[in-house]
């Protein structure tokens, strides 16, 4: 397993420098779960990739990790951090992360303080989504969890740690102020 790689290691300063991820699950309305796993971008606390589906097969981690990285196109050395579930330690992860020269990193075992920001993310999802509702299907909670993270919690919900900002836009303000030091 790898080392957890953000022990004792400050926020990044950028985006695309560390992402973590957890999987949750979704309560459905006939009983049982889908699954929601979700990459968030440390920096800015965008969830840059995610992926609802009715199995915790190793695809519902890889699938949102690869459009991230497709999306984004990191460079080489960007962070990969999860716990220590059995999607994460996959051979096609693995193999994604090699393919794009990614670091990952795993939290303790059994050390949920070690994904604090994954876990964060959820609790506030279900907090403001869920409040005792529950899904018809996966497909259904496919789409309510588009609205939640794309249009709402990305673009509109506000952090205290972002000073007030949603993560879209506090990732924005970071890439003007580069802008216009570059043009100076």
């Amino acid at each position: 397993m790898p080392p957890n790689l953000l022990l004792d290691q400050p926020l990044p300063g950028a985006p695309d420098r560390v992402w973590v991820s957890d999987i949750t699950y979704l309560p459905l309305v006939g009983g049982g779960w889908a699954y929601l796993a979700s990459w968030m971008d440390l920096f800015s606390r965008k969830i840059v990739g995610w992926w609802v589906d009715d199995n915790m097969e190793d695809s519902l981690v890889i699938v949102p990790l690869r459009r991230a990285l497709q999306a984004r196109q990191p460079v080489a050395g960007l962070v990969v951090h999860s716990d220590r579930g059995g999607q994460y330690a996959s051979n096609d992860l693995r193999e994604l992360v090699r393919l794009w020269k990614i670091r990952p990193s795993m939290s303790r075992a059994d050390d949920p303080y070690d994904n604090a920001f994954a876990e964060s993310f959820w609790s506030r999802l279900k907090a403001e989504m869920l409040e005792d509702g529950a899904f018809i299907d996966a497909k259904d909670a496919q789409a309510e969890m588009f609205d939640y993270i794309e249009i709402y919690y990305n673009r509109v919900r506000r952090h205290s740690s972002l000073d007030y900002q949603s993560p879209e836009h506090f990732e924005n303000q970071y890439y003007q102020k580069l802008a216009s030091k570059v043009c100076r």
